[in-house]
């Protein structure tokens, strides 16, 4: 088992807010973050998500962002 940690997710599941107005760097940052996370981090791995995981400021506004996450690999 790994521990992992990685924070500032900023998912917009829902209201679609693009995070390439903080540069160009950003477009598809899920994406990339799930390339990533699918190349490191397996289901016996432990992943901890400090915060900033989702910009919806109601729980139904961020369940599809949860839900994306509990989708990806390891115990969260």
């Amino acid at each position: 088992m790994a521990v992992f940690a990685i924070a500032d997710l900023h998912l917009s599941h829902v209201d679609e807010k693009s995070m390439d107005i903080f540069g160009r760097h950003w477009k598809g940052h899920w994406d990339k973050i799930q390339e990533a996370w699918r190349s490191r981090i397996g289901a016996e791995d432990l992943v901890l998500i400090p915060g900033d995981i989702s910009w919806a400021m109601q729980y139904e506004e961020a369940l599809p962002d949860l839900q994306a996450i509990c989708a990806m690999a390891g115990t969260k």
